[in-house]
């Protein structure tokens, strides 16, 4: 929304054509990055490592199957997202008020997690449709609740202060995701299973593991941090002026902006290049973030203890790829740096693909345990382990790099439009990486066949960018 600046043919004829900036507030930027803490721990928890994996593993029961019912999920929801988030977003820009919005996606993205805890094992609660219908809504909202939560940062922060406030943003979704993993690590999968004197000798709260309760309790986690740390932002983040358009007048002005803004735009091969190339390997990247704990879970065996470690693990060595990005990135360039992550990303995916509770390296495997412990005693779970981290790091740093990217390839007179279209990029083909997951895993019948197609994304934008100019280091 405000990300998508436009170009100086836009149209001019329109009341509050100028949109006045309100005056900042005391604790206004701190609150805005709460609300993506709050937000992001969804992603973390529900989509990658808890709550799906245990859906898929004990109640739908095929990993397969479960892989193919989330994948046309966020299909559904990414056709959705492309249909209506540009248009959506250009008439709120030029409505004005965007928390009135947010609120409603607040509400539902609310209730729609806290309803997944109806689903225990063995039937008794939500159905498969539902729960692909749920699953399929939250992308939806997901995306609408990013584009306007994005458009309230210059409000909160102030021009000056954006940049800090979103690095804030992203430091405390890792954060608020890492701790409440730790959490429920400490307080529910751990107790019981091992006799360390600190732990409580059963998981708190009375959760029985034979009804899935300690995988579901994240939904209602997750939903309650979401509805009480939104709340800062409603109250200390100052919003945009109401205009004096209709709604209607809101949507016709608002289609002009994103025609213009595509007009901006052409003349630019060279940074269309790009664009096209970091959409399809972007799409590649989300995949792998969207069906990594579906494969950790399915193919190696794991259950709610060795995922909430996996995902601790993973999400530290993120950290460290984003910073890896930075240092890479002024070394060498983005553009060599993409090229780098992506090829070791291909690498080290397809190497975690052959990997599974008795195969490693797409061979079987039938050794001994390596130690006594609660958790990855084996080779082949420390090897996935290791290859995990590796990719964890490299998605990162790829993410990273492809902003950078983008302003060292776009003019910088026109910075605001390519942005403005590296956002709608995004959105157009999120629907791509799970329409063709669906497809190969009910094609190949397994989940690493499923999820081959990744491999083609990223090739297919690594490739791309050799024909991109620019992108070097800055001299």
């Amino acid at each position: 929304m405000t990300a998508i600046a436009l170009p100086k043919d836009a149209p001019a004829d329109l009341p509050g054509e100028a949109p006045v900036l309100p005056a900042t507030r005391p604790g206004a930027a701190g609150a805005w990055a709460l609300a993506q803490a709050a937000r992001d721990p969804y992603v973390i928890l529900i989509t990658i490592y808890i709550f799906a994996p245990y859906y898929v593993t004990r109640v739908i029961g095929d990993p397969v199957a479960g892989q193919t019912l989330v994948a046309g999920a966020n299909k559904w929801g990414g056709w959705i997202v492309m249909a209506t988030a540009p248009l959506l977003g250009a008439t709120i820009d030029r409505l004005g008020p965007r928390k009135p919005w947010l609120a409603a996606v607040v509400a539902l993205m609310v209730a729609m997690t806290a309803a997944l805890w109806f689903t225990p094992p063995g039937g008794g609660g939500l159905s498969p449709a539902m729960v692909a219908t749920i699953l399929a809504a939250m992308t939806v909202a997901f995306a609408y609740h990013e584009m306007l939560h994005n458009a309230l940062l210059v409000p909160a922060a102030g021009l000056s202060g954006a940049a800090r406030a979103s690095g804030l943003g992203l430091a405390g979704g890792n954060a608020m995701s890492v701790l409440m993993l730790v959490g429920v690590l400490i307080a529910f999968a751990l107790p019981g299973k091992v006799a360390w004197g600190w732990l409580p000798a059963a998981p708190l709260w009375g959760l029985d593991p034979a009804l899935g309760e300690p995988d579901r309790v994240t939904t209602l986690i997750v939903a309650a941090a979401m509805a009480a740390f939104s709340l800062p932002l409603f109250l200390k983040v100052p919003d945009m002026a109401r205009s004096a358009l209709s709604l209607g007048g809101a949507v016709r002005t608002g289609a002009a902006d994103l025609a213009a803004l595509f007009r901006g735009a052409r003349g630019h091969r060279n940074v269309l290049t790009y664009l096209l190339a970091r959409m399809i390997f972007t799409d590649g990247l989300t995949a792998i973030l969207v069906f990594s704990g579906l494969f950790a879970a399915g193919a190696m065996q794991w259950a709610t203890l060795e995922m909430l470690a996996y995902g601790i693990i993973l999400s530290v060595a993120a950290v460290v790829g984003g910073l890896l990005a930075g240092w890479l990135d002024d070394a060498v360039g983005p553009k060599t740096s993409l090229k780098l992550e992506l090829a070791l990303l291909i690498v080290f995916e397809a190497l975690a693909l052959g990997m599974g509770r008795h195969r490693m390296f797409y061979q079987p495997w039938d050794g001994p345990a390596l130690w006594d412990g609660p958790m990855f005693t084996t080779l082949p779970e420390l090897v996935f382990l290791g290859l995990g981290c590796i990719i964890a790091i490299t998605v990162t740093a790829a993410y990273a790099s492809s902003r950078t990217m983008l302003t060292r390839v776009a003019p910088p007179d026109q910075l605001g439009v390519f942005f403005g279209l590296y956002v709608l990029s995004g959105n157009a083909t999120m629907w791509l990486g799970p329409l063709l997951i669906e497809a190969a895993t009910r094609i190949g019948g397994s989940q690493s066949a499923g999820l081959t197609p990744i491999l083609g994304m990223l090739g297919l934008g690594w490739l791309l960018l050799f024909v991109v100019r620019g992108g070097g280091p800055v001299k």
